[in-house]
């Protein structure tokens, strides 16, 4: 007969329960994350889970909020815009690539907090850079996508190079080898790219993106927009 843990005797709050799940969702993924798992990770019973959390969905939006809400206290409230909005950027980034399923997560229930509160860092620190308001929802949708688009594929890309138990250096040199063999009068500007294909860095390369769109959007305020 199989013997059970202990039964936990301190008090189980909200906070440590979503502290678990998000330990379980790294380790595992969401496939991973089942209140069974969650109950032997916390040496409790089903009821006091559910007496804090109502279903999978609603721990994996409170892990998703838990994890944004910590990136976005460690931008300084006074900073100046658009470098608090690079902050924000790659907070999300380094956060998603972290825990690649508040990626999915957020995509999944755009109602939630997480999300609602990352449109409102930045679109509110877009507005302090004098972005017409005709142009503020664009702006901030284009950069909210932009971050959280790149940030999602680097994460996947990532989980698929672990899962081949493939390593990053060996896989770009093999796609630039490729790159630098195809005709150049074809695929002139690839077959000059290889070479910064195989020595670039994603995490740069990513904030060489936003600092792209920033200087897109300041422009705003000078041209027509409609």
């Amino acid at each position: 007969m199989t013997k059970r843990a202990p039964r936990r005797t301190d008090g189980l709050s909200k906070e440590l329960i979503v502290k678990a799940a998000a330990e379980i969702l790294d380790e595992g993924g969401e496939a991973a994350l089942t209140f069974r798992a969650l109950t032997a990770r916390l040496s409790t019973g089903y009821g006091a889970i559910y007496h804090h959390v109502a279903n999978k969905s609603d721990l994996l939006a409170a892990a998703t909020d838990d994890v944004i809400a910590r990136v976005l206290s460690d931008v300084v409230v006074d900073a100046e815009p658009r470098e608090a909005l690079r902050t924000v950027a790659l907070g999300l980034f380094d956060a998603i690539d972290a825990h690649p399923w508040v990626g999915a997560q957020l995509s999944r229930e755009p109602w939630r907090p997480a999300l609602l509160d990352i449109y409102e860092s930045i679109g509110g620190r877009l507005a302090r850079l004098d972005v017409p308001d005709r142009a503020l929802f664009d702006a901030a949708g284009a950069l909210v996508n932009y971050v959280l688009g790149v940030a999602g594929q680097n994460a996947a890309n990532a989980r698929l190079l672990a899962a081949d138990e493939a390593d990053r250096t060996a896989f770009l040199t093999s796609v630039s080898d490729r790159w630098a063999s195809l005709d150049p009068a074809q695929y002139p500007f690839v077959h000059k790219a290889a070479t910064q294909l195989r020595e670039h860095d994603d995490r740069q390369q990513f904030l060489a993106g936003v600092d792209i769109f920033l200087a897109g959007i300041a422009t705003l305020h000078q041209t027509p927009y409609s």
